[in-house]
């Protein structure tokens, strides 16, 4: 097994222990519905990675672009897992009219996990249009 296979799975292992110990602080946040997403954040993006290690071998790129797709990979889950719990710390409602309903942070916080949460959105679809890429037919 290729070490980035055991590597990817490693901090699936690891941000699905990080959202584990989130579950257990999530009443102790300022928007405790928003601490019960940032739990399964951590638990959901912790799988996900353990997955993508699991089928890493059969991702073809080109060593940049493999390299860019790691990458992408780690920041999307973590940043997802750490964008969540700021919202959830700071009581924000940005980009989660469900789970931050009736709270609200400083324009600050707002405009940190905004921005944070954007970040993810576009790194993940970024990351699946790399690794589709690298899952078609065709080898490199």
């Amino acid at each position: 097994m290729d070490s980035t296979n055991r590597r990817l799975m490693w901090h699936g292992m690891f941000l699905f222990l990080i959202g584990l110990m989130t579950g257990f602080a999530e009443q102790h946040f300022a928007n405790v519905r928003m601490g019960l997403a940032a739990h399964l954040e951590g638990v959901m993006n912790g799988t996900f990675l353990i997955a993508v290690g699991a089928i890493w071998n059969e991702v073809r790129l080109p060593r940049t672009a493999k390299v860019v797709t790691y990458w992408t990979a780690l920041y999307g889950t973590y940043a997802n897992w750490l964008f969540t719990t700021f919202a959830a710390v700071f009581g924000t409602a940005a980009l989660s009219p469900i789970t931050g309903a009736g709270h609200a942070g400083q324009p600050w916080q707002e405009s940190l996990v905004t921005a944070g949460f954007m970040s993810v959105g576009f790194v993940i679809v970024a990351f699946t249009v790399l690794a589709l890429w690298g899952l078609r037919a065709k080898t490199v």
